[in-house]
């Protein structure tokens, strides 16, 4: 791996600000960041990465490329938590294995802000198409995720409605704020974006420390618990995103030539969601334990892929 890509990554200050956030947890302080201003903070995120993505999709050509972008993140969402399933069931029960395979199916939209945030720090390009690429991979590895529950869950004759699902899953408010953003940067016309630059650009680094901040805390919560359930949940947090980062980081390659939208894919099939799927599991799948899916995303998955994930998938990308 280039020390100087990861040194760069690890002197980041949004990051820093988060390793603050695991500190401040680990010295027992009372620093925490209000819940309300904590859901304004990632609901400006989105936003801001939502617009910014519509105006390039504006500026591009509807092409192959884009196309089999979109086609490869849906593949992915697909994919992922169907094999990580039949490896979790080794260790857990049909709930809980389906419950972490949709959330390693899904992906993090923090983690994918993060990563955008890194490649402008390295000056790397991207196509706006990618926050469309990330959005549509939110519902489909949710619903995989029930259906496998509903399959393989004897015990359970009850069947789980999956237009609730699908229709939760696609309403999901980080999912239409993307969405909807991404339209709206679409139509506004180039000088119409400039009016609100100073919020849409400008400001995006400084409320991605806060989060990040906001997020080393949350993880900084959940870590000492999670620990203490074994190694095979921690090893596989860990495991599943580098086999599923370096194996996209290989197979893009194949239909993108851009960098940035190699490091893009690789960290989506890397990421694990924990916003998303909690929400849907908790409503469709009762039986499956958050206090296990939803630190294995947020405490290790998310901490590793910010840290050094990102440098070793474009490590990656940069030798082939």
């Amino acid at each position: 791996m280039d020390l100087h890509l990861l040194v760069d990554n690890l002197t980041n200050p949004a990051l820093l600000f988060f390793f603050l956030g695991i500190i401040a947890v680990q010295l027992k302080s009372d620093l925490e960041i209000p819940p309300n201003s904590s859901k304004f903070i990632s609901l400006y995120l989105l936003l801001s990465i939502g617009f910014k993505g519509g105006q390039e999709l504006a500026h591009s050509d509807l092409n192959l490329e884009i196309l089999w972008s979109l086609l490869f993140g849906i593949l992915l969402a697909v994919a992922v938590p169907i094999y990580t399933y039949y490896v979790l069931r080794r260790k857990f029960s049909v709930a809980n294995a389906g419950a972490i395979a949709a959330s390693y199916g899904s992906v993090s939209a923090v983690t994918f802000v993060t990563a955008i945030s890194f490649l402008e720090m390295e000056q790397i390009s991207f196509g706006g198409h990618m926050v469309a690429v990330m959005a549509l991979m939110e519902a489909p590895s949710i619903i995989i995720g029930l259906l496998l529950i509903s399959i393989y869950d004897k015990d359970n004759p009850a069947k789980i409605s999956m237009g609730k699902v699908v229709k939760h899953a696609l309403t999901n408010g980080s999912v239409l704020l993307i969405l909807g953003s991404l339209v709206v940067g679409f139509m506004a016309s180039e000088e119409q974006a400039q009016g609100i630059k100073p919020f849409t650009t400008d400001l995006f680094k400084g409320f991605l420390a806060v989060f990040l901040l906001d997020m080393g805390i949350t993880s900084g919560k959940k870590l000492g618990s999670f620990l203490k359930k074994g190694w095979f949940a921690l090893v596989f947090a860990i495991i599943v995103p580098i086999i599923n980062g370096v194996i996209v980081a290989f197979v893009s390659a194949s239909f993108t030539e851009s960098v940035g939208n190699r490091l893009l894919f690789a960290i989506l099939a890397a990421s694990a969601s924990y916003i998303a799927v909690p929400a849907a599991m908790r409503l469709a799948a009762p039986k499956a334990n958050p206090s296990l899916y939803l630190p294995m995303a947020l405490a290790i998955t998310f901490p590793f892929n910010i840290t050094l994930g990102m440098p070793l998938y474009l490590c990656v990308i940069q030798m082939c």
